[in-house]
């Protein structure tokens, strides 16, 4: 399995579509910057298929200081951001690779 940064993404959907990497790099980073600026409002995002964005607050616990297990420590409550993969998704995961492969695109 490899990491795949916002760059390596943009020269892949820049060469599958034979479009400019400056012109998806403008697409992407739009894209992004519309999903944070939602979320943060807290906003939910739903893209069918794929899967469902959202904020959900993770209540406080207590953990444990891995150098002295002994210390206990408060976590606060806090905002967090969820996926939950749509169904296509799921299975296309659970499949693997050599389905997703075909060249075509998978969603939408």
């Amino acid at each position: 399995m490899a990491t795949i940064t916002k760059k390596k993404l943009i020269n892949e959907i820049s060469r599958r579509r034979r479009l400019h990497p400056n012109e998806v790099r403008l697409v992407v980073q739009s894209f992004l910057d519309c999903m944070t600026e939602y979320l943060s409002d807290g906003d939910r995002l739903e893209f069918r298929d794929f899967g469902v964005f959202e904020v959900v607050k993770r209540k406080q616990k207590i953990g444990r200081n891995p150098k002295n297990a002994a210390i206990s420590i408060v976590i606060p409550e806090r905002l967090a951001v969820k996926f939950t993969p749509g169904k296509k998704m799921k299975n296309l995961v659970e499949r693997g690779k050599s389905e997703a492969q075909s060249g075509q695109p998978v969603f939408g």
